[in-house]
């Protein structure tokens, strides 16, 4: 009550303020005692898009105690930087820069006295619908000139809060019901130059619901024809069997409608009213992560899918010790796993192979003599730097083991090429590169030869490594969202 109470009679406003990305520019007031940002759309501010692979579901907080404002790194992934510093916890300045992973969302923290004007977080109309910002819906308020009683601000609010619900519920022809009640309400108590502002605005408004309505529907339609079209591809290609000739015509297919698929993708409306309704949680992270590893793909196998949701739960379950450890008593070890992976620039999520190979256990050691966290022969250990031998293990040193891990995947990816080459960095650390190679080589183009999605629909890798893949996936999809699957 004291925190609620001091809260209610301090006198700065607090707004953050996008630096960066499309949303350059963009102001987000801070609201209430805690204010969320993060991935998950339970957040106050929402980041979606490209840019958000590198944030976690629940990324940081900003906690206000009066006219004190304390930022709270939620124990994300890829970390939160105060003026280029990674903090976990820190009292905010006016004019703080705050980063959400390295070079990820840049927001500036601004404070203001409470006397000026306040309608909230602020969507600047600059032209056509289309160059409006791809703001998360929900969470946008609207800035309307001139001066506004506190009866007008509260008309205001409830209309973009009933619109909003409205479209969460999918009834896109409620908006314009609400924006004509509003106006109403908004006739008969408003002074005059209050009258020609909001309906100037709800004019607006209208245009831009009825064009966004109109795309959205559209491009909800060629999303349902395309999906009926790779659904019945890939049923297709598993009756296939070993017809290398069928199979290579259906895979043809099933890639163009992949490509006419991605490109539907890259537009805002598509973005805004269309992925946020695909409420497949795995299959939305497995997306991210791969396009994150720079293997984009519209559709991802529905076995590959079903194999990630098979480990999902074996890491809930049996192996539930394994992921506890390495997200409790193992943290530090994988957080430094992850900064080395990080400063040999490769997506630090490749920690959780550790996870898969050794169960962050650094002294275990396998049947086939294979020791340490990254679980390294004897003969690939010497070939990365380490020294094996004479009393001597350093496989079982967490930090120089990484350094030759980071070492060895790097070369994977040059010797693999680019696009899905992570993915087969992964295929080939499991099987060993030589066996990888002489595995593409039975597919005679050498195009097809560096995909790893037909490597993987046409079974032409080993089922171990089929299995690894989606193992490690599932592991990272966990690490990145603990609370989401049970682990606290």
């Amino acid at each position: 009550m004291e925190a609620k109470a001091a809260t209610e009679h301090s006198h700065l406003r607090a707004s953050l303020r996008r630096l960066n990305g499309p949303l350059s520019g963009t102001s987000h007031r801070l609201r209430g005692e805690v204010f969320s940002v993060g991935r998950d759309p339970a957040n106050d501010l929402v980041v979606e898009g490209a840019e958000a692979n590198i944030v976690s579901s629940r990324h940081l907080e900003i906690h206000r105690d009066g006219n004190t404002f304390r930022l709270v790194d939620r124990n994300s992934t890829n970390g939160t930087f105060l003026d280029g510093q990674r903090v976990t916890e820190a009292i905010l300045a006016n004019h703080a820069l705050l980063t959400m992973g390295p070079a990820g969302p840049e927001f500036q923290f601004e404070l203001e006295d409470s006397g000026e004007t306040d309608l909230g977080q602020t969507l600047r109309v600059a032209g056509a619908p289309a160059q409006l910002p791809t703001q998360p819906a929900g969470k946008v308020s609207i800035l309307v000139p001139g001066a506004v009683t506190g009866e007008q601000e509260q008309l205001l609010k409830e209309a973009v809060k009933r619109a909003r619900q409205a479209r969460r519920s999918g009834i896109g022809g409620q908006t314009s019901i609400i924006m004509r009640e509003m106006l109403d309400k908004a006739l008969h108590r408003s002074s005059k130059k209050f009258k020609i502002t909001i309906g100037g605005l709800v004019l607006a408004l209208l245009g831009v619901t009825a064009y966004a309505g109109w795309t959205i529907q559209s491009l909800k339609q060629q999303k349902s024809q395309i999906d009926i079209q790779i659904n019945q591809l890939e049923t297709e290609l598993q009756a296939a069997g070993n017809d290398p000739q069928q199979v290579d015509a259906l895979l043809e297919r099933l890639n163009g409608y992949q490509q006419q698929a991605l490109a539907m993708q890259k537009t805002l409306l598509y973005r805004l009213g269309v992925r946020s309704e695909e409420a497949d949680f795995v299959e939305s992270e497995i997306k991210a992560l791969l396009q994150e590893f720079g293997a984009e793909e519209y559709s991802v196998s529905k076995e590959f899918t079903e194999q990630v949701r098979r480990y999902i739960r074996q890491y809930q379950e049996r192996d539930r010790p394994h992921m506890e450890r390495a997200l409790g008593r193992s943290r530090k070890e994988l957080e430094a796993v992850r900064r080395q992976l990080e400063a040999d620039k490769l997506p630090p999520d490749l920690a959780y192979m550790a996870l898969v190979e050794s169960a962050f256990i650094g002294g275990s050691t396998s049947t086939a003599g294979a020791a340490g966290l990254w679980q390294f022969t004897a003969v690939t250990a010497k070939a990365y730097g380490l020294k094996v031998g004479a009393g001597i293990d350093e496989r079982l040193d967490t930090r120089k083991a990484t350094q030759s891990a980071g070492r060895y995947i790097r070369e994977l990816i040059l010797d693999f090429g680019s696009g899905s080459s992570v993915m087969l960095a992964l295929a080939a650390y499991n099987l060993g590169p030589g066996k990888v190679k002489r595995a593409v080589r039975t597919v005679a183009d050498p195009i097809k030869q560096r995909d790893f999605w037909y490597l993987y629909r046409t079974k032409a890798l080993p089922p171990e490594t089929r299995e690894y893949i989606p193992k490690t996936i599932g592991a990272i999809i966990i690490g990145r969202n603990p609370e989401r699957f049970g682990f606290s």
